[in-house]
């Protein structure tokens, strides 16, 4: 039987729970997979969902010094092949706008993929509308394979409009997983409606239900747990919760988690030295799934002050955020991107303007000092959550798509 190739820039990672979802809902719909590769892991762990799918990987070079005989057999392939000068030709006008090595790297990636791309392969899938699309799209053209995208967040806005607007109106079809990605994608193209909008969701296998017993800490005595699971990178708004952190009454009594590793670590964990704040916070670095599903279970409160990067970078509909709620725990965030899609403010969650510690710090203290209302936004978060961001929807659908090229 034939398979569908699914590009990633990097397999398998913990930041992409939702596209490991994605593949075994898939898998277990009868699809068959492949998975290529840009990048190979670098991440400690790996979550179970990876050790169910079964799919096979192919690993491209992450840069053509780490394997320059390969990629060179791969260029004298495609030389020979008659789908060469077209492909050539997009490459080299991709190349005239944004002229480095980047784009080169691309290229020779596009030349191994399609120079190893088994013979069962009849589509070609990339998630991410950037540097994983480019090689997807090179690839393609030269193995001549239709293609289509799932488009997410850093790749839609950290993107010149020119390369969207080309991979766009190259495309067979995409889709995207938030109602603000999809309006700004359809605004692009020449033919919007080879743009859906289909939520990833969440498959709620492995998180409990919402207890039924609430918290009563209110600040007082034991201290509340408060919990946040993300890279620490700029976009995800850490320097401005401990700016907040840092204002609360000298009296309220709390505990801070941090899951995740990133390049700001280092700066974040200075910052909270300089504020008084270490011995309040625990730094777990980057965790597997079921050690993220118990510290959410054992915490109050989960905050996430996500805010636009100055690179533009931003987060779409973070999977944290809808297993969080999931579980019940009551969320603070900020209406930025698409977080307001699935958090209302004062019905299902909280929401404040983001990079705004103060607006940030006064929700804190009144969650804080609010047990029932945690409970209250916890529980309806949870139920509105279960109801509307199941995982199951987005996978018939695509599922659907890709038997027709199978």
């Amino acid at each position: 039987m034939s398979r569908i190739a699914v590009v990633l820039k990097g397999y398998p990672r913990l930041s992409e729970t939702f596209i490991a979802q994605e593949i075994l809902g898939l898998e277990q719909r009868g699809i068959p997979i492949l998975i290529v590769a840009l990048r190979k892991p670098y991440d400690p762990y790996i979550h179970e969902l990876h050790r169910l799918i079964s799919a096979e990987i192919l690993y491209l070079p992450e840069y053509v010094k780490d394997d320059p005989a390969r990629v060179a057999r791969a260029k004298r392939w495609a030389e020979n092949q008659p789908t060469y000068e077209k492909a050539k030709a997009l490459f080299e006008a991709d190349l005239a706008r944004q002229s480095n090595a980047d784009r080169q790297r691309r290229w020779a990636q596009g030349c191994v993929f399609a120079h190893e791309l088994p013979e069962d392969i009849t589509w070609i899938h990339t998630h991410y509308l950037h540097t994983p699309c480019s090689a997807a799209r090179y690839a393609a053209h030269l193995a001549g394979r239709g293609w289509s995208f799932s488009a997410h967040a850093k790749d839609i806005w950290t993107s010149p409009d020119w390369d969207l607007k080309t991979k766009l109106d190259d495309t067979a079809w995409g889709v995207t997983c938030t109602g603000v990605n999809a309006r700004h994608l359809k605004s692009l193209c020449d033919d919007p409606e080879k743009v859906e909008l289909v939520y990833h969701g969440l498959d709620f296998t492995g998180f409990p239900e919402p207890s039924g017993v609430p918290s009563t800490r209110d600040g007082t005595a034991d201290p509340v747990r408060l919990v946040s699971v993300g890279r620490a990178v700029e976009k995800k708004g850490y320097d401005d919760l401990l700016a907040a952190l840092s204002a609360l009454p000298k009296e309220l009594n709390w505990q801070f988690t941090h899951v995740g590793g990133g390049e700001l670590s280092d700066a974040l964990k200075a910052q909270a030295d300089a504020l008084g704040l270490s011995g309040r916070i625990i730094w777990r670095g980057a965790q597997p799934r079921e050690a993220v599903i118990e510290a959410c279970r054992l915490s109050d409160l989960f905050v996430l002050p996500s805010k636009l990067a100055k690179s533009g970078d931003r987060d779409g509909l973070p999977n944290v955020l809808m297993e969080a709620q999931s579980m019940g725990l009551c969320c603070l965030s900020t209406n930025v991107s698409a977080i307001p899609e699935l958090i209302e403010d004062g019905k299902t969650g909280r929401l404040v303007p983001p990079a705004d510690p103060v607006a940030l710090a006064e929700a804190l203290k009144a969650l804080i000092r609010g047990p029932a209302e945690r409970d209250r936004l916890g529980h309806a978060g949870a139920e509105h959550v279960r109801a509307a961001f199941s995982t199951e929807p987005g996978l018939d659908y695509l599922a659907g798509k890709f038997r027709k090229f199978l």
